[in-house]
């Protein structure tokens, strides 16, 4: 669950932008700056991700004017003002102080201060969380056509935050906020359709998703495209969708690649890129990913055997609670394989997996008990 919150960039252009309208309606020769004033929002929108770009810093934000003008009830300045103090930039860090302006822009009707003030209750930063006023804050906001708010409130519906779960809810508000391009609402709308079996309007949206970078949507895309579902069954484009995301560092993506070059679907079977893949995936916890690793060193399969390692990554995914990986750790003691022969320690890691029903394991505690 990924809560969005507009970020101070917002700010400043929205100031940028007000103060430019405000000098072209009193004075039409003013026109001429236009451009210029556009570049200038560009700049001050680049501060929030760096203190020195092209030699402007934060503390070059002239306080003391915004200050002020927030004073005096200048909604676009008590947005930018709590916008400087929820990311320490030109003033000391401070979610109370965050959280004072945005209240002061909401109650003003600053639809993006709405939006921010209800992550806020959420998550109780510089506020006691209060899902109730979270739910408040974002359906003004969305129902300004804030995308964020509009995605954030359909989050609420879905988990039953502030409100009672209503999934239908849910997929109208996704759908205005996706409708406006934003990824991660296509996303969730895509997810929702797919549960539902519709899969062919999940593709839809999980392409648009994708299209623009969405990790989670290029993973989910490769899924539909291997299996068929939604869309005609293709490997190759499986293959593709699945690298963008599994470039970009998502975990599961990264195992679904070591798969297809496991079994060659899509590409050129190579277990050395397989095993690239499912360590990647392994390394950020993935359980079926550090499986299939202790499985290709246990067999010697695109890296050199090594018996130690495989008891590593079995453990790790046995830990985790996968049966099969419950299964071969058992294997490994019951042998004595890089591990003292442990009958009992096999013992136990075989009910365990037996337990979720693996039939290996239930026949191996069968012939112990023999």
């Amino acid at each position: 669950m990924k809560r969005l919150l507009i970020r101070v960039s917002l700010a400043f252009l929205r100031g940028c932008w007000f103060f430019e309208a405000v000098v072209v309606r009193r004075n039409e020769v003013f026109q001429v700056i236009r451009g210029c004033m556009g570049l200038i929002a560009i700049c001050f929108a680049l501060m929030a991700q760096a203190e020195d770009i092209l030699g402007i810093r934060a503390q070059d934000f002239n306080f003391d004017a915004t200050k002020r003008a927030a004073e005096q009830g200048d909604a676009v300045a008590q947005f930018n003002l709590g916008a400087r103090y929820a990311e320490g930039l030109g003033v000391a860090q401070n979610d109370t102080e965050a959280v004072k302006w945005y209240r002061k822009a909401a109650e003003q009707g600053e639809a993006i201060a709405q939006n921010n003030l209800g992550t806020a209750y959420l998550n109780g930063r510089g506020v006691k969380k209060d899902e109730s006023e979270a739910i408040k804050w974002y359906r003004r906001a969305a129902e300004q056509g804030i995308a964020e708010a509009q995605y954030n409130l359909g989050e609420m519906y879905v988990y039953g935050q502030g409100t009672t779960k209503d999934e239908s809810e849910a997929v109208k508000w996704f759908r205005r906020a996706a409708a406006q391009g934003l990824a991660e609402a296509q996303y969730d709308l895509g997810m929702m359709y797919a549960n539902t079996k519709n899969e062919v309007e999940a593709v839809k949206w999980f392409k648009q998703a994708a299209a623009q970078g969405l990790a989670r949507a290029q993973n989910a895309l490769g899924v539909m495209y291997q299996s068929g579902r939604g869309i005609s069954e293709d490997a190759v484009e499986a293959v593709k969708w699945y690298r963008r995301a599994a470039d970009q560092g998502t975990a599961e993506a990264q195992f679904n690649l070591g798969l297809m070059y496991a079994y060659g679907e899509g590409v050129t079977k190579d277990e050395s890129e397989a095993v690239k893949w499912f360590k990647r995936a392994a390394d950020q916890g993935i359980a079926e990913a550090q499986n299939n690793l202790g499985v290709r060193y246990a067999d010697g399969r695109g890296v050199t055997k090594d018996d130690a390692e495989a008891v590593k990554w079995f453990r790790r995914a046995a830990e985790q609670g996968l049966a099969e990986a419950q299964y071969a750790i058992g294997m490994m003691y019951y042998f004595g394989r890089e591990v003292p022969e442990d009958k009992s320690e096999a013992v136990k890691w075989f009910r365990r997996a037996a337990d979720q029903g693996l039939k290996g394991a239930q026949d191996m505690l069968e012939t112990i008990r023999k």
